[in-house]
């Protein structure tokens, strides 16, 4: 939104607030598309109140703001000057022409000037172009000023502009096709008015504007004409799911055809497919599964089984966490061609040709038609959903800056907040802390996006700011508390904080990731560090170790470093530790993770104070009981820690309210899993941990 209102009134910070304070929340947040041209505000109407210019002039730059494009000619045509004359008119200083093409210098001008003009002067300037354009043999955009000029409606104008937006559609103009579908809309009445309303609606959702789609094809249902109804099905779902958190609970057989026409029963298919992978991105399989079962009734009447049903039920399944069901269907176009095989080479270790398979249809070289989502292959919708894809990709990789640049451009022109569930959202918070150590602009601006029923469980984000910011026993809390949630998390894999806590692969809330096999080898590491004595530490290291140098992410590879470096730490072997540590900061620097980076150094800083008999400044006992959490009960830990402090058996029996006895078990399990033989060896272990973890 802010770069839309930056194009428009140029980077001044107070007038972009001052702009930005005049909108609604939805229009603010990218839900609803900008109004054109932006209201005026006093610091804009300031800029140009002795502006003095003759009716000519005015007409001309007033018609400059009104086309549908910037073509000279047809200004020419309506001003009847030359392109000569314009350039030493008494307006010449405020137009921009260049190579056939003439704009405003300034288009702070053009807000100021539609503010100003009496809706008589817009309609009569609609009307001249109107008529230029209906000589110059430009029915489209004839039509169009002949419609913005009327101030009633004329019917005759609703089927050619309903055309045109479908072509533009097809083109990826989508705000363009928007606009002219709801001018034809404002005209129409019947079977007409409900078609021109499917295609703004379609035309709004594929632009990213969800209130907007919701709005319009709402009153579609369930008094719409059939085929428009059913055309803008699946462009509602999508934008009811975005907003309102999850795919709405509808009997998929309510909304079936009536008859038995083709197009009718294409397009329930269609969004029945659609509802499919939406469920999926939600992890609503009930819902899925449901979709799905209309999916194979719509293709079995369409004769789409090959290239719609089969690699749509595959899509879903792999977003879902099953990458094994119907692997070797594939179908054509961005998403169920190109990024579809781009994560499975992924997940099967391939990063770079999935990374590929994306920049290949992203060039337009060959592009193909995708019947999930036909007609829409050029839609802002689509692009952002490859653009996730393929950050995602660059984090598996480890090329964490390149990632985040990626994510920052594309949200300037794409709706990146929409795919899978609000994913963008969640890489974004992750790729800020790894780079920042905190969230930023960039991950604030795009979390804010999000509709309130989209939340963003943060208490992993706030683990990792904790961590690397050296808070190693409040990252550890937040951790715990992720834990007992369940540990929710994303199919799709996105890194976390798995230094912190172990996390089973049990119970009722866990999924099933999708990451490449470095990323599972990775995870199976730390939770092997963490998990492991001493005793069974050294039996593992170098097999640990070996593994580590076959993680091919820089970043991942870094964080296993590091962990490996704290490990020795923890076993006396401070210059093993400190190669790893080293090594761990050199990925992440390469990775482009300097907040990672940083976190190592101080890690090296300790140890290197420590060599020097200086203080850490860290808390041992705090560090050590986040270590040993995972390996002791509850009550074990509480005797560790007690023992530790320097409490005797009785004493800690009168704190906790057990026999003598009791304690003495309870430490000797404590000694045995921690490979540890006396009171003295147990405190040397804890306060030995806590520098460095």
């Amino acid at each position: 939104m802010v770069s839309r209102i930056v194009a428009e009134v140029t980077a001044d910070a107070s007038i972009v607030r001052a702009v930005a304070q005049r909108l609604d929340q939805p229009q603010r947040h990218g839900l609803r598309a900008l109004p054109s041209p932006l209201p005026l505000v006093d610091s804009i109407a300031s800029m140009f109140v002795d502006v003095v210019v003759e009716p000519r002039d005015r007409d001309l730059l007033l018609a400059a703001t009104m086309r549908l494009d910037d073509r000279l000619e047809p200004l020419l045509d309506f001003d009847g000057r030359s392109a000569n004359d314009l350039a030493a008119c008494a307006v010449s200083d405020l137009l921009d022409i260049h190579a056939g093409r003439v704009r405003l210098v300034d288009p702070r001008l053009a807000i100021w000037l539609h503010a100003t003009a009496l809706p008589v002067e817009r309609a009569r300037v609609h009307a001249r172009l109107a008529q230029v354009f209906r000589s110059r043999g430009e029915r489209v955009d004839a039509v169009w000023h002949r419609a913005r000029a009327s101030s009633r409606e004329i019917p005759g104008t609703a089927g050619e502009l309903t055309r045109a937006a479908r072509e533009l559609a097809e083109s990826g103009a989508n705000e363009r096709a928007m606009r002219l579908a709801s001018e034809a809309a404002a005209h129409a009445t019947g079977v007409a008015h409900d078609e021109a309303t499917a295609v703004a609606g379609a035309s709004a959702m594929a632009a990213g504007f969800a209130a907007d789609a919701a709005s319009r094809l709402s009153g579609l249902f369930p008094a719409g004409a059939e085929n428009p109804r059913l055309r803008s099905l699946g462009a509602l779902l999508i934008a009811q799911a975005h907003l309102q958190g999850s795919v709405p609970r509808i009997d998929p057989e309510m909304l079936r055809p009536r008859g038995d026409g083709q197009d009718d029963w294409h397009f329930w298919t269609r969004a029945s497919a659609l509802a499919a992978v939406l469920c999926a991105e939600r992890d609503d399989r009930a819902g899925m599964r449901s979709w799905i079962e209309a999916l194979r009734e719509g293709a079995a009447k369409t004769a789409a089984e090959a290239e719609l049903r089969d690699p749509v039920v595959a899509l879903a399944w792999v977003i879902a966490g099953e990458r094994d069901v119907d692997a070797d269907a594939r179908g054509t176009g961005p998403l169920t061609g190109g990024m579809l095989r781009a994560l499975r080479a992924a997940m099967d270790g391939d990063i770079d040709t999935g990374l590929r398979l994306l920049a290949a249809g992203e060039s337009g070289i060959g592009a193909e038609i995708d019947p999930f989502v036909a007609g829409f292959e050029r839609s802002p919708l689509v692009g952002a959903y490859r653009v996730i894809v393929q950050v995602l990709l660059l984090m598996w990789s480890g090329d964490i800056a390149t990632a985040r640049t990626t994510l920052m451009r594309a949200s300037l022109d794409l709706p990146i907040v929409v795919p899978f569930a609000g994913l963008g959202a969640v890489i974004a918070r992750r790729l800020d802390l790894a780079v920042l150590g905190h969230l930023g602009p960039f991950a604030r601006s795009l979390t804010a996006t999000l509709p309130p029923a989209m939340r963003i469980d943060d208490l992993v984000d706030r683990g990792i700011e904790a961590f690397l910011a050296g808070s190693v026993e409040q990252a550890a809390a937040f951790m715990r508390l992720w834990r007992d949630a369940g540990a929710p998390q994303t199919t799709l894999s996105v890194p976390g904080l798995e230094e912190a806590v172990l996390v089973g692969d049990h119970g009722p809330s866990h999924r099933r990731r999708l990451e490449p096999p470095g990323i599972s080898l990775a995870q199976d590491l730390r939770a092997r560090m963490l998990s492991c004595s001493d005793e069974e530490w050294r039996n593992e290291r170098d097999t640990i170790i070996a593994s580590a140098r076959t993680l091919p992410s820089p970043f991942t590879r870094g964080r296993v470093e590091a962990m490996i470096g704290s490990r020795c730490v923890i076993t006396g072997d401070i210059a093993r530790a400190r190669e790893h540590l080293e090594a761990a900061r050199s990925l992440l620097e390469v990775s482009g993770a300097a907040a990672w980076a940083s976190a190592v150094s101080v890690r090296l800083a300790r140890l290197h104070a420590d060599a020097e008999g200086r203080d850490a400044g860290a808390d041992p006992l705090a560090t050590s009981r986040r270590i040993w959490e995972p390996m002791l009960t509850t009550r074990e830990l509480e005797v560790a820690m007690l023992t530790v402090a320097g409490s005797s058996n009785r004493d800690i029996a009168e704190s906790l309210h057990v026999s003598v006895r009791t304690v003495e078990v309870h430490l000797g399990r404590v000694f045995s899993k921690l490979r540890v033989r006396t009171r003295v060896e147990l405190t040397v272990l804890a306060h030995r941990i806590g520098p460095y973890v």
